[in-house]
């Protein structure tokens, strides 16, 4: 089943720390927010390959907005 990976807070794309094709693990940091001048990264739940990217550095993100797809 697909993972959703969502925002967890409103900010900016700061770095996005894959693409899609990529295998992560569970625990990889997939991309980082900066939040009021505080980077937030936010990671993996589970292990997969990122089949879609919804994001990109330098985005304007609300708290939860799709981000990418994990499958």
């Amino acid at each position: 089943m697909a993972e959703q990976v969502m925002t967890q807070a409103p900010g900016n794309v700061w770095k996005v720390l894959v693409k899609e094709g990529d295998t992560v693990a569970a625990g990889d940091t997939l991309f980082i927010l900066e939040v009021m001048k505080t980077e937030v990264p936010h990671e993996a739940e589970s292990a997969g390959k990122i089949t879609k990217l919804h994001i990109a550095e330098e985005d304007a993100v609300d708290v939860g907005q799709l981000a990418m797809e994990i499958e």
